[in-house]
């Protein structure tokens, strides 16, 4: 018995496109302009794709749980309806963070969905 062909995904492990999970795409754009684009899963946070991602500035020291402000970013102008503001509590932490203004978001608290395909966020130049 002879079987058929296996695909490049069998190779690597069986992760061929429609196995992979859904993903959008985040720029995340430096102090300097320069722009780093990534894929972010959905259901994850902005952050979580900051640091699986190696984006520079995004600290996070609290692993995501809303008790620091070292994952703070500037939603693009864009973006910020579609974002939405922030909780009470996370008002309550941005006032730990540096140049806050009024697209400030902590990126741990941004859920990455389908609608947010694109987005894009400032990271400042120094975290609190």
């Amino acid at each position: 018995m002879k079987l058929a062909p296996k695909g490049i995904s069998d190779y690597i492990g069986g992760t061929s496109r429609k196995n992979l999970p859904d993903m959008t795409k985040i720029t995340f754009v430096q102090k300097d302009g320069e722009r780093i684009e990534t894929e972010a899963q959905l259901g994850s946070t902005v952050m979580e794709t900051a640091i699986m991602n190696g984006v520079p500035g995004v600290i996070a020291e609290c692993g995501g749980a809303c008790t620091c402000a070292t994952c703070h970013v500037y939603v693009d102008d864009a973006w910020t309806e579609a974002v939405g503001g922030p909780s009470a509590m996370e008002e309550d932490m941005l006032d730990f963070a540096f140049d806050v203004k009024a697209t400030s978001r902590l990126s741990c608290q941004i859920k990455v969905k389908d609608h947010l395909d694109g987005l894009v966020v400032h990271v400042p130049s120094r975290q609190g």
